[in-house]
């Protein structure tokens, strides 16, 4: 435990010296789940971490009908609603997060800058506080919903050996060109993909939307249709769900543009595949992950709980991240467990000094590599949407499941 107190010196020591090892069930997706993150939270906090691991829409499945199962529920603010709803997670106190005055407005208010994109949808500021009846809104209260944490802005990435910068980078539409017929793949996310087909089809003049961010049924419907008339002509290679699927298919030589996140891209890059991913003029699609307390948390296992989620903004954990390519809400704290060649590379856009490692030690960038899009400021002030579960989500993943389906 060394370690983490010497990383976070506000943070009172775990109470769980006298009563044996706990064990802590954390629910999520592998965007956060990493083995070193777990390895590093038992040896810090003295207890036992057991990862969950599953796909997004499996892992909300489980947070809202097997509440009993977990701990704490490690997703994104845009899968919040349905696991709030049912009333799988309880508030958490601010008073108990000594680093809340650290974490980032871009959570609190939408926004690192005063003239940035607040961006459509899910803001996680939209539904950060919990109000005294139990809603969800941005008005500032003592008790939020979920703790921030790993946060990225997403777009497309595009093999730079088959197709140029000024052909595929620019712009969503570039994702629905006719010209990359059978070399497409998309994200198979129902709240995500969509998104990426939303911005490409209103960027490529195919359709318009009220708003984006919440769509109406009518425009599900319409977008489903170009979507499938393509899928039907054979543009779609595949529709994936893990960031090692999507590395895998440009690998593979089965795609040349297609969604992708940054870990895949880190993957890619590692592997030498040339890739980049696009700076689109429409802005990017954000997520913001973030930990939440299951609902039958109480006394010793509710200490153990705030434990862990003070550990995750403590530093380190941000700086692990970080070299996924994500951010962290607390930035400052982690840029003290990096490198000053990684913070350049990574947090202001620089081209990297050295080869840098991922989070296994592996080297995922090599030196000269500059990051798309500059620094984390610039893109964080160019939010198109956010991951939504909309109004009509029930209906857009029957929808979608028609789509992607055989």
């Amino acid at each position: 435990m060394t370690r983490y107190r010497s990383k976070v010196s506000t943070i009172a020591a775990p109470a769980i010296h006298c009563e044996g090892r706990p064990k802590l069930r954390v629910l999520g997706t592998a965007i956060s789940l990493l083995e070193e993150l777990r390895l590093s939270a038992e040896a810090d906090l003295g207890i036992e971490v057991i990862f969950d691991n599953n796909d997004f829409l499996t892992t909300q499945y489980k947070a809202a009908r097997q509440p009993e199962s977990f701990d704490i529920y490690d997703q994104c603010f845009h899968n919040l609603d349905i696991v709030w709803y049912w009333q799988a997670i309880q508030p958490i106190e601010i008073a108990r997060i000594p680093a809340w005055d650290e974490i980032s407005d871009l959570t609190k208010t939408g926004r690192l800058g005063p003239n940035a994109r607040l961006g459509l949808g899910d803001a996680p500021a939209k539904k950060l506080y919990v109000q005294p009846n139990m809603a969800l809104s941005e008005k500032p209260t003592e008790r939020i919903s979920m703790l921030p944490t790993t946060h990225n802005f997403d777009s497309f990435a595009y093999r730079t050996d088959r197709i140029g910068h000024r052909r595929a980078g620019g712009s969503w539409a570039s994702l629905l060109d006719e010209a990359w017929t059978g070399r497409v793949a998309l994200v198979d996310e129902p709240a995500i993909g969509i998104f990426d087909a939303a911005l490409a089809a209103q960027a490529a003049g195919l359709m318009e939307f009220a708003n984006i961010g919440n769509m109406t049924v009518e425009e599900i419907d319409r977008l489903m249709d170009i979507l499938a008339a393509k899928k039907k002509a054979g543009f779609f290679r595949s529709f994936w769900k893990t960031a090692e699927d999507a590395a895998t298919l440009m690998e593979q030589d089965e795609t040349d543009i297609q969604s992708m996140w940054s870990t895949g891209i880190g993957l890619l890059n590692a592997r030498g595949i040339p890739v980049e991913q696009a700076v689109p003029v429409e802005g990017y699609r954000a997520w913001h992950g973030g930990l939440c307390l299951a609902r039958s948390l109480a006394g010793r296992m509710l200490d153990v709980a705030y434990d862990y989620l003070n550990w995750w903004i403590s530093g380190w954990p941000g700086a692990v991240v970080g070299r996924q390519g994500y951010y962290i809400s607390t930035p400052e704290r982690s840029r003290a467990h990096m490198t000053a060649a990684e913070w350049d590379y990574w947090y202001e856009g620089k081209p990297a000094l050295c080869d840098l490692p991922g989070p296994d030690g592996s080297i995922r960038i090599h030196a000269g590599d500059q990051r798309s899009g500059g620094s984390y400021w610039q893109r964080a002030n160019s939010i198109a949407v956010w991951n939504t579960t909309m109004d009509e989500h029930n209906y857009l993943v029957r929808r979608w499941m028609q789509l992607v389906g055989p």
